[in-house]
């Protein structure tokens, strides 16, 4: 049996999961998902795919976030006639993300357009459109949870609860040739045991491959109930409101912004906390919150008989003139959007509003991937920019992990360890290089061989056997270099730099040093 794979993505970084398998002159792709972080890693949604969309058979998604899908529409664009399989759940949520991504994309480039225009430079085209989202669902089709789904003769999969988000999976699958068959298991994105509306991660043991998922690897966070977790909520909003400010949340669209909803429902009830409202001023996100409300039934730590996103303080903002009349409330309200990350999405609107305010408050509450904004912000910056503007950060930025999709590290390794034998390698994926680093030595510590736990880097291909050593293939083209995967790029340094220029030219002294410093810099330039 010869079978190859392929990593497109999420090797080395935390966004993009794709990895394409060719068996017996078939191709899959498990996930298709879109690069966030860097402007030199999200170039690449833009350029070609390392492989040829029209000889893609099929395609297996383990759940709706946007770094897993969010190209899928790209794909059927270039040439992919086949179908996507993945749960009934994840197909709802894609049937409004992958629209609304298509929107947002069209805007941004849009806006860039304009200033490209500006500066004599060419227009650039939208990774795609709205209209190319909504045609992509008629080719994702549900399968059942713990079901055998044969897209081939060759391969059948079955889906696993990751225990991740709504409709999240793990997938397994096995690939039979000439009478052998090589188990592999995709992790998707794993959650927490005892995460709010969802049951613990689950899948078989005794797999040749293992792929698995490391975006909290080497972190340990301590487990909180459901009452510290409130309680954890009510201290940062009741904080924010007493500094006589807002409260800014960037919240994912999927399931964080469901969380923290039911949550600040039930510390309004209980008079636990107290504002003047509550906005959520995502469309996708209130989009979405109707599919939780469709699967209430099947949520756990939600009551039965009760809307369970419903209060009288929640105010759903859904047009650009609602959004827009959230600025006349300065203090005393709470104000969720997307994205996450910050890196998109009305968010970015209200944090223009609101970074220079001493007494606003931004409360991030999940992970922040290097180069993203949200990231800048966890880490201190104290200038940054927003659509082309600098903004002096002066609110209190808070993070707070209690709400975290994904497990730990010591959630990951009591999972990779749950699927020995791993009788091959177990791969790491999706994750910074510290956290990849670190989550490879804890397996280790505990028992995984050497040699046998493998950090591949993006365009890795590796030979999949099963027996032997696993084979990785020689002179294959990368996209980018190793070190330009996960690190902040020229963009970053020069956007920091112009910062700092700016604040030294800001604090001169007078109009001579300015001219001094000024002088230096032309200097430098002409020198190269």
């Amino acid at each position: 049996m010869t079978t190859r794979i392929k990593f497109c993505g999420a090797a080395g970084t935390v966004t993009g999961s794709c990895y394409r398998l060719q068996v017996a002159g078939r191709q899959f792709l498990v996930d298709c998902g879109m690069f966030q972080g860097t402007k030199t890693l999200k170039e690449l949604n833009y350029g070609p795919f390392p492989f040829d969309p029209a000889e893609i058979d099929f395609v297996l998604l383990t759940h709706a976030h946007i770094d897993h899908s969010g190209v899928i529409p790209k794909l059927i664009k270039a040439g992919f006639t086949g179908p996507v399989y993945t749960t009934a759940q994840t197909r709802d949520l894609l049937s409004y993300m992958l629209p609304d991504s298509g929107y947002i994309q069209e805007v941004e480039v849009e806006r860039l357009n304009r200033r490209n225009q500006q500066r004599g430079k060419a227009a650039v085209q939208p990774i795609y459109g709205r209209k190319d989202a909504e045609d992509s669902i008629a080719q994702i089709h549900p399968v059942e949870f713990e079901e055998w789904l044969q897209p081939c003769a060759e391969v059948r999969a079955r889906f696993w609860n990751a225990g991740h988000i709504l409709g999240a999976a793990s997938i397994e699958i096995e690939i039979t040739e000439r009478e052998e068959t090589l188990r592999l298991l995709f992790s998707g994105d794993i959650g927490p045991d005892n995460k709010l509306f969802h049951g613990d991660p689950e899948a078989p043991s005794g797999f040749d491959y293992v792929f698995c998922e490391s975006t909290y690897g080497g972190r340990i966070r301590e487990d909180v109930t459901p009452r510290q977790r409130r309680e954890i909520l009510a201290t940062e909003i009741n904080e924010a409101m007493a500094a006589r400010g807002a409260l800014i949340i960037p919240s994912f669209a999927v399931e964080r912004t469901q969380e923290l909803l039911l949550d600040i429902d039930y510390l309004l009830d209980k008079a636990t906390i107290s504002c003047t409202a509550v906005f959520l001023d995502s469309p996708l996100a209130i989009r979405v919150t109707s599919v939780f409300s469709k699967y209430k039934s099947e949520l756990e730590g939600v009551e039965k008989g009760d809307h369970p996103f419903s209060n009288p303080k929640f105010h759903f903002t859904e047009t650009v003139d609602e959004s827009k009349a959230i600025a006349r409330f300065d203090g005393g309200v709470i104000i969720m959007a997307a994205s996450g990350m910050c890196d998109a999405g009305r968010v970015r609107h209200h944090l223009k509003n609101h970074l220079w305010r001493p007494q606003s408050t931004v409360l991030l509450v999940g992970y922040q991937a290097e180069g993203t904004l949200g990231r800048l912000l966890e880490q201190g910056l104290k200038k940054v920019r927003i659509q082309g503007e600098d903004i002096h950060v002066r609110a209190r930025i808070r993070s707070i992990d209690t709400y975290s999709g994904h497990a730990d590290g010591n959630g990951l390794a009591a999972w990779a360890k749950a699927r020995k034998p791993v009788r091959q390698a177990l791969f790491l994926t999706h994750g910074s290089r510290e956290s990849l680093q670190a989550f490879q030595a804890q397996l280790l510590e505990e028992g995984f061989e050497e040699g046998h736990v493998i950090i591949p880097a993006l365009d890795d291909e590796f030979e999949l056997r099963t027996s032997g050593k696993t084979g990785k293939l020689r002179g294959v083209s990368k996209r980018l270099a190793a070190d330009n995967v996960d690190r902040l790029d020229w963009h970053n340094e020069l956007a920091q730099l112009t910062l700092d220029i700016r604040s030294a030219l800001e604090h001169a002294p007078d109009g001579r040093q300015r001219s001094k410093l000024l002088s230096k810099l032309r200097q430098t330039l002409d020198k190269k």
